[in-house]
Parts: structure tokens; sequence; C-alpha cells
């Protein structure tokens, strides 16, 4: 019994004292193995008070240097001494200022150039790209993002392009803010051996649009990965790919193709000294020469001379648009030159470099244009590509061609991608979605303010078995006062009004009379909308106005001259045809040789390569593109002109489209009445419209980089047209008559 009571009261100290340890009653010196207190607070000491209200949270770049002494490891100790990763943990919603875009919205500003900056012919082209570009603002007090006129393309020491004291001038600016909203671009960074991607200076919280990024650097949603191109490629528009035509099958000559240099010794020379296991000199040819650089001979291996004499045997060219597909594997850099020639060449990219962040990855699908192979894997490479089927080979070599041309055939596209990437970041809302961004005519001819819905954009209509709606609204351009019941105007507002497929009838007055009384206006079965014009000048018969449901807008000069049944057939028409100007009269452009630029002619020829919006069918969308996309001193000089907004609205659908407008049966009489009218049609005879609508050629041109116009021959009639059947039969008879 006793021996219990000494047993329950042992147990019960027991008890009390491991009580007392658990909640602190008793001090328990830290043993050197122990455990010991993790918040360095000692007994019998009061807990901190603080003076100031906590902080929503710590900024990231103090994060690791006021307060905190944890242990760095030796790759963050590396990290904090370059300037690239100062700023890795940067995302837009920690190192972006998204009120700077609340009041004027996406605005870019290019810092002014300072006396005796160099600046290389690439660079000049970015910032002249971005400055023509809808974005650009002048005034630094609109900007949401700017831009360095400092050069930063070039960051290697060794290179001739490089820019000394970069760190203090950058340092210096006003507006710098430790880079935040700031966009920076590069080409090439770090040097000889190593190639590191620091470019020498602290870019704080800037975005980076680099080429030959690696993913381990990339920050995602805040860097853009860009192309690595030549100081050659074109400013503007840009060459078209080098695919006319597909063949079936689609196989050529040689299934890949390589030809390049091989470096002995340093980075990026791995994967290349070993493509001679895969070169068989058939089908497979892969080409590597050592005769670069200054010392090569000094480091010439056993198979130099061998290399160098293949590789003089072959011509790139000649290889490059007869290979099915096209190695690109990594130099010195990740990035490399023949990434863009095999796009351009149809040719379709092998990707043999590991860590690569291809360009634009945030918004294109790579894997529908071209394969991502691995280094490690070379020998694999050959059985790969063979195993594709040639239905999946058409595919890809088409995706190729279409990302070329809408993405990377010229400096301005660059540009202006990286910058509607952004755009969309900072917009999110309005943001364009992936089929946007992946399939024709691509995501800067789409501009998701005007929907987010791609069954609202006629170029979608087909793929998604879209038809558009089944009304038209009617747009006459009207300048010249009413004063007469017999005036061309009233006749053509009552042929419109009776159209099966009319909806309404928009008359906008950009006359510099008062607008006509009410009840001058004829009776019609469709309703009447009268807009005057608040600038009344050329480009306002294109503004995207609300009152405009249709998907279809029939544009109309005054003085055109149509009849009901015309009206009803080019709208039947357009409805096959809704992403195309479908309509009446025709015109074509030349190339003159002897002047060196682009004509025009109104001849009636069977070729022809516009159609004016005197009287012409097209979307709605086109409207807002003209507004929103097109710079504003191409819509000044037409508002200057009085002249040219058709011609400039068949370059921008063209564009768009790669494909002509569309021509309909014509009456015979359509040239000679519209030169018989009094008002505005007289212009027509006129030599000075005429030598302005050449000059407007050119000038569109100019901006475009390249000529969109797309020449036919075909023209649309009426099924049984001209056919010696009875009349009764037909169902537009009335077009024969006219």
């Amino acid at each position: 019994m006793q021996a219990k009571k000494r047993y329950l009261i042992l147990v019960s100290a027991g008890t009390c004292l491991f009580l007392l340890l658990c909640l602190g009653g008793l001090p328990v010196p830290a043993s050197r193995g122990g455990l010991g207190r993790r918040d360095g607070h000692r007994p019998g000491t009061h807990w901190p008070r603080y003076s100031e209200h906590l902080q929503p949270f710590v900024p990231w770049d103090q994060s690791e240097s006021e307060g905190f002494s944890a242990p760095m490891s030796p790759r963050q100790k590396r990290d904090a001494n370059s300037g690239l990763y100062k700023g890795r943990r940067c995302r837009m919603d920690s190192c972006f200022d998204f009120s700077l875009c609340e009041k004027y919205g996406f605005k870019v500003y290019v810092y002014p150039q300072q006396k005796g900056d160099k600046i290389s012919e690439s660079y000049q082209s970015i910032l002249a790209s971005i400055e023509a570009s809808r974005f650009y603002t002048s005034d630094p007090g609109q900007a949401c993002l700017f831009v360095l006129s400092l050069d930063t393309l070039d960051r290697d020491q060794l290179s001739p392009q490089y820019v000394h004291n970069l760190k203090a001038k950058v340092q210096s600016l006003s507006l710098w803010n430790g880079g935040r909203n700031h966009l920076i671009f590069n080409l090439y960074s770090g040097t000889w051996p190593d190639y590191t991607e620091d470019l020498g200076f602290d870019i704080g919280q800037a975005m980076l649009a680099k080429a030959s990024i690696s993913t381990e650097n990339f920050r995602p949603n805040f860097d853009v990965s860009i192309p690595l191109f030549s100081k050659d490629h074109p400013r503007t528009g840009g060459d078209r790919g080098y695919l006319k035509y597909n063949s079936i099958p689609p196989f050529r000559k040689y299934v890949l193709v390589f030809k390049g240099k091989r470096y002995l010794t340093g980075i990026g020379s791995d994967t290349r000294n070993a493509l001679y296991h895969v070169h068989n000199s058939e089908d497979v040819v892969l080409l590597t020469t050592c005769k670069h650089g200054k010392d090569w001979q000094k480091h010439k291996d056993a198979r130099c001379d061998k290399d160098n004499a293949e590789y003089d045997r072959y011509d790139y060219k000649e290889m490059l648009h007869n290979s099915t597909f096209c190695l690109v594997p990594r130099g010195r850099r990740l990035g490399s030159f023949r990434f863009l020639e095999a796009l351009q060449a149809a040719c379709i990219p092998v990707m043999l470099s590991n860590g690569w962040e291809l360009p634009f990855s945030e918004v294109i699908d790579w894997n529908t244009a071209a394969v991502i192979g691995d280094e490690r894997l070379l020998l694999q490479i050959p059985s790969t590509v063979r195993s594709i089927h040639q239905d999946k080979i058409l595919s890809l070599r088409q995706q190729t061609q279409f990302l070329w041309e809408a993405y990377f055939s010229s400096v301005e596209k660059i540009v202006l991608t990286t910058l509607e990437i952004i755009h969309d970041r900072v917009l999110q809302h309005v943001g364009r979605s992936n089929l946007m961004w992946n399939s024709l005519p691509g995501g800067l001819f789409t501009l998701p303010q005007y929907s987010s819905y791609l069954g609202h954009f006629p170029f979608h209509y087909a793929p998604l078995g879209i038809k558009p709606n089944p009304k038209f609204t009617a747009v006459i351009h009207a300048v010249t006062p009413l004063v007469s019941q017999s005036q061309p105007i009233l006749k053509l507002l009552v042929a419109v009004a009776k159209s099966q497929y009319c909806a309404q009838i928009i008359v906008l007055w950009n006359c510099d009379k008062p607008l006509p009384a009410k009840h001058r206006w004829p009776a019609t079965p469709q309703p009447v909308v009268v807009i005057e014009g608040e600038s009344k000048v050329m480009s306002s018969r294109f503004l995207p106005y609300s009152s405009i449901v249709t998907d279809a807008v029939l544009s109309l000069d005054e003085d055109t001259v149509l009849s009901t049944t015309e009206v009803d057939f080019a709208f039947t028409v357009w409805q096959s045809f809704p992403e195309r100007i479908v309509g009446y009269p025709a015109r074509s452009h030349f190339w003159d040789a002897n002047k060196e630029r682009w004509g025009y002619t109104s001849k009636w020829t069977n070729d022809y390569s516009m159609v004016l919006t005197g009287a012409a069918f097209y979307h709605r969308y086109y409207n807002y593109l003209y507004t929103n996309y097109l710079p504003a001193s191409l819509k000044s000089m037409v508002d200057q002109l009085s002249n040219c907004e058709d011609i400039l609205m068949n370059f921008l659908v063209s564009a768009v489209t790669k494909m002509p407008p569309i021509k309909v049966t014509q009456k015979k009489q359509y040239k000679e009445t519209m030169m018989g009218q009094t008002s505005r049609a007289s212009r027509w005879a006129d030599p000075d419209h005429f030598a302005q609508r050449q000059t407007c050629m050119n000038k569109f041109a100019s901006w475009f980089g390249t000529m969109p116009l797309v020449h036919s021959q075909m023209r649309l009639d009426p099924v049984l047209f001209k056919d010696q059947v009875s009349i009764l039969r037909k169902k537009y008879r009335d077009i024969e008559r006219l």
C-alpha cells in the first residue's frame, strides 16, 4: 500500500514538472545540440513596442537587405552582384505601377536623344517603330511605359556598339524611378568566354525585351523574349514567306539541313561539334566550318579541313529552300539567326537549344510551328523528324509562314508585338485570347477593345462556322447641299431603302451648309438617320458609329447610281466573303519602273486590286481598325487632301486578309454616269485629283513597308448572267437591262 502511494506521488510530481516545462514556467538553458529559441526572446523582458503601423508587405528589394540576416547561398550571393538579377522577383503586380495607365491608357514615351549619344541602326529602327505606333506619346506625363534612348541592344564589351558608362547615364535620368514602368531592349549580353546574360548595369525594376534569354532568368509575364535579328532586318514591311504554293505530299529534297559556324572551344561548342555524327551527305546535311575568327587555325582540330571543304560545296539558300526541316542549334548564346531564316523559308525549325525561352512564348504556341528537340538526344533527331506525318508537316509549314508574316518579318512587327503583349497585361480585361494570337490574321490586326468574342471578327467567321448578320446598314457620305429633289443622293436613298436586306440608312452630313429639314428627305420603308459630321473630314466616313448595328456596311458616295437589284446582289456576294471588300467601281495599281514608284490607274480592264468605297460592302470592324490602328499621319493626309480615303481602306483590308477585294457585275454606264454628275464627281476629271492619288499610293506603301494590294481578275456575276435563256429564269434579271 505504501509503495502504491509513493508511486502515485512520484507520477504526480513528474506530471507537474512536465506541465511547468511545457508552459514555460521554468527557464531551461539551450544546449548546444538542442533546438534553442528561434524568436530570440529572453524571459523577463517585454515584447517590443512598434511606433509605426505594420506595412502591408515588405518591398521585394528590401527583403534580403533590411532586417533579414538569413545566410545566403553561393548562388544568391552571385546573383546579388549581378545587375540582371537584382529584380528577378519582379512581376507586374510588384514592379509595375498600373496607376500611370489609368488616365490616358497604354501610352509609350521614348526619351529624347542626347547630343553625342551613339545609337546603332537597329536601335534607331526600334525607336522609330515605337514613335510611329498608335501607342506613342511625346508627353511623359501621359506615359504608361518608358523606353530609353540610350542604346542597350549590344552589351558585349568587345563590340564596337557597346555603350560605356551606361550605368551612370541611366541613373541620372529624372524619370528612371528605379526602372519602374521601363522597358529595355537587348539583343546581345555578356562576352567571351561565358556570355552571361548580365547587361552590365542595374536594370532595377525594368522589364526586359531580350533575345537569347534563358528560362532560368526569364521572369514570366514580366519580361518578353524577342528573336535575335540582324542589322539588315527590314524596319517595316519585310519580305513575305517563301512558300508560294503547297506541294502534296509536302516533302522536299532534304529532310534536315544546317550550315553554320563550329566552335572548337568554349560555351556552345558541344552541340555543333557533334553534328557530324548525324550528317550523311544525302538527305541530312549538317555542315559546319572552323574558318571564323582571327585565330581559328591555332585551335583547329583533325576534322576542320574536311568540314571546311564540305561546307564550301553547298549553297545555303538552296539548302534552306529545299529542306523540310532546318536545325536551329544554339551558338555562343541561346538564340540564333537561323531561327528567323528557317521561318521565312517555310523550313520547319528543329530547336536544339536547351533552356531557351522561345520568342513571344507568352502568346505563341510554338508546338504548332516548330519541333522542340533536346541537345542531349541529338542522335535521335533524324528518326524523330522522319516519323512526323505529312499532314502534320503541311500544318507546321503553313504556320511558319503565318508567324513570320504576322510577327517577325520586320523590326516594326517585333516591336509592336512586344508592346501589344505588355498592353494585354496592363489591360487584362480586354486582352487577346490564345486563338487570336495563333490564327490569321494575328494579334496585331485583332484589337480586343472592339470585342473579346472571336465571332465578332469577320476573318473568324469561317473557322467558327458563323454567318454574318442578314441585314446591312447603308452609310451615304454627303458633301453638297440639298437644293433639288432630283439630286442623285435622293434617288440613291430610295433605291437602297427598297432592298430586302437593308436595316437602316445613315446619311453622314459633311457639308458646310446646315442640315436640310426633315421633310426634304423622301419617305422610305427603312429608317433614315442623319448624322452631322463633327470635323467635316474625309476620314469621318469610316468612324465606328454606334448607330451601325449590323455586320455589313454599304459605303456610298452621294453621287453613286445603283439600282436595288445591284445592291441586293452585291450584299449576297458579300455574305460569302465577309472579310473582304465587295463592290462595283474597281481600280488597279502598278509599278512604274521609269519613275521607280507605284502608279494608280482607273482604266477599265480585267485586272484590278481595289474596289472603291463609293459603292462597296465591308465589315464594320474595318471602321474600328481604320480609326484605331492606322497612324494619325495617314489619316491627316487623307483629311488635308479630301482624297484617298478609299485607297487607304483598301490597303488596310488587303493587309489584314492578304487577299484582293471582290468585284461584282457592273453596268457599263456606271463610269459615264459618274462622270456626268455635277457635284463632287467632277473631281474624277481633275488631273490634280489623279496626281494626289498617285502620291497617296506611295505614301501608304511606305508606311505599310510593302505593297499589300493584291491583283485579281475575278468578277462574280449572277447565275445565268448573259446566258441565252428566258429572263424569267434569272433571279437578278434587272442587272442585264441596265
